[in-house]
């Protein structure tokens, strides 16, 4: 797990609960908001896919056998 699908978590989180109070108190713009936040948390952990994909690919090449 990297920093990337921390950041994810906590914006995903956080945007739930504005959108939830958004909703609640009937204040568009905080709802906006938090399903703003929650989107900025899937582009997080998407993010963090990416890199570990990256860094799957270069440790498989590191460690592939050698061809000579």
């Amino acid at each position: 797990m990297n920093e990337q699908y921390v950041k994810g978590a906590a914006d995903k989180v956080a945007g739930k609960i504005k959108e939830f109070a958004g909703r609640v108190t009937g204040n568009k713009k905080l709802e906006t908001k938090g399903k703003v936040d929650q989107v900025k948390g899937a582009v997080h952990n998407a993010v963090g896919d990416a890199r570990d994909a990256g860094k799957e690919a270069i440790d498989s090449v590191k460690n592939a056998p050698s061809r000579h």
